[in-house]
């Protein structure tokens, strides 16, 4: 039996599969999108806010950092 999954991008289903060259997604316009979203900050991974400063290459300890 084979499995199928829901698009993440329009919900269609796709069978899991080799005949599914997209998958998760249903098509390759939906793998596009999807990665365009991304691309655009539209969707992120949930972090915490550093400060840049704080871990900054040229930190005090750094050689050459006088």
């Amino acid at each position: 039996m084979a499995t199928i999954v829901s698009c993440p991008r329009c919900g269609k289903s796709v069978i899991w599969g080799p005949q599914s060259p997209w998958r998760p997604f249903c098509s390759e316009r939906c793998r596009l999108v999807d990665l365009g979203e991304w691309l655009d900050e539209n969707h992120r991974i949930p972090g915490t806010e550093e400060d840049p400063d704080e871990d900054s290459p040229m930190s005090e300890h750094s050689p050459g950092a006088h």
